[in-house]
């Protein structure tokens, strides 16, 4: 019998055990570190920095700096998971060091990682090809396949203003970084509104563009081609190109794609349902919608399913003024979702928008949630809810952005962008020329 709180060394502890002897036997000798273990097979990111490996032997390495911002010590310490993946340098002082810096050093493996794929899919590939199984092993939920490979990213002039993520190499936003955990909500002051007012109107032209462009046989590439030239006739950069990498101007999401799908050279076909998703950026302003389309003919479970998400949207509208808190949304969103025999996806939310794409307040489109924060005049904010036939979990291709309803059943969408007021609210991405979504007339 074992006494209370201990337990025998089993032969996986023993193994462990001596397999760390002999390693530390090894440093003692002068050999050089252990190898680091291999790949963990576990499916969630990683959410807390791995320990720092000691670098092979430094006598033969020059000097080299700590990597972390504003620290100047010698650093003789390197990131494992940069070792596995063949990145060059990461050297860090300390352990702290590392931690400290996490969460910006992880992107760093994340662009190693989608380069390699990249490079897997088109190393064999001849001119013109199309690979619909780029991911070998990975198990689809729907009949959609993605078209690879992708077309290089497209330009932006130099003379049109970009967000601070543009140029960035792993895409990041330093000023969206430097307020992230903050619920603090801002309000706009007038010509912070007046900024808004602009970019959401030239929003809403480029969404009107993309939707004279859905039809059977038309690629998601074409329409995103046909948005980033709109965008740049108005002067407008297209918010989603290189925001942490994201490789094109708009998301396309066919049929069981829920939201964040990379347009790509699959023909559109009759009967899908596709949501088209825009943000422009112009003069420090960022402005966002969507819609979901119908392709040619349609079935009722696709028109029911689109119609009551827009239902979802507009109800969830209705209810935003003063005094309202954010999580009495997702209650108005679930009740007639679920009343029409549909989920409410419960991993993506509405956010606050303005001279940062994605701010405070988190809006989540569920019932029940725990959002902070309560609607004040001058309040930007975007209301998105994500609407699914079947269950609301969800999924990432290994792209590491199109995300899918787990069970393989469509999802529609559709999106405002909004301006709390003192009566009410300002639907800053409505259309001009008419009070009906583009479905309504297909």
């Amino acid at each position: 019998m074992r006494r209370p709180g201990r337990r025998s060394e089993g032969r996986k502890e023993r193994k462990g055990r001596e397999r760390k002897e002999r390693e530390g036997k090894r440093r003692k000798e002068g050999g050089t570190a252990a190898a680091p273990p291999a790949p963990s097979r576990q499916l969630l990111p990683q959410l807390a920095a791995p320990r720092l490996w000691q670098a092979g032997s430094m006598a033969a390495v020059e000097s080299r700096v700590c990597e972390t911002a504003g620290c100047s010590s010698e650093a003789k310490l390197q990131c494992p998971t940069c070792l596995k993946l063949g990145i060059q340098g990461s050297y860090f002082c300390s352990q702290e060091c590392f931690k400290g810096s996490w969460a910006t050093h992880k992107l760093l493996h994340k662009k190693a990682k989608d380069e390699k794929a990249k490079h897997e899919v088109s190393s064999w590939m001849l001119e013109g090809d199309v690979n619909t199984n780029p991911w070998s092993g990975y198990r689809y939920t729907g009949k959609l396949r993605p078209h690879y490979p992708l077309t290089p990213t497209r330009p932006v002039p130099s003379y049109i203003q970009r967000p601070d993520y543009a140029d960035h190499p792993l895409g990041m936003s330093e000023s969206e970084q430097a307020l992230k955990g903050t619920s603090q909500i801002k309000i706009l002051s007038p010509e912070d509104i007046e900024g808004m007012r602009v970019v959401c109107r030239l929003a809403r032209e480029v969404l009107d563009v993309a939707a004279m462009m859905v039809k059977a046989g038309v690629t998601t590439e074409e329409i995103d081609h046909a948005v980033h030239l709109a965008c740049i006739a108005r002067n407008c950069y297209p918010s989603p190109l290189n925001y942490y990498n994201f490789p094109k101007s708009c998301c396309t999401s066919v049929n069981e794609v829920i939201c964040h799908g990379i347009p790509d050279r699959r023909p559109l076909q009759e009967g899908d349902i596709v949501n088209v998703d825009i943000t422009v950026y112009r003069n420090g302003y960022h402005g966002d919608l969507n819609e979901t389309f119908y392709v040619g003919e349609v079935d009722e479970g696709a028109r029911r399913l689109v119609q009551t998400t827009y239902e979802c949207l507009m109800q969830a509208i209705d209810a935003v003024k003063p005094g309202v808190r954010y999580r009495e949304l997702g209650n108005i969103i679930q009740k007639h979702a679920q009343a029409n025999g549909f989920s409410v996806v419960r991993s993506y939310c509405g956010h606050g928008i303005h001279k940062l794409f994605h701010t405070a307040p988190n809006v989540p489109h569920y019932a029940k949630n725990k959002a902070v924060g309560v609607m004040k005049p001058g309040h930007v904010f975007t209301i998105e809810p994500m609407i699914c036939e079947g269950g609301w979990q969800d999924e990432t291709w290994p792209d590491g952005w199109t995300a899918v309803t787990r069970d393989g059943k469509r999802s529609a969408q559709f999106e405002h962008t909004l301006l709390v007021t003192d009566t009410g609210c300002e639907i800053l991405t409505r259309r001009l020329d008419s009070i009906r979504p583009h479905f309504m007339s297909q």
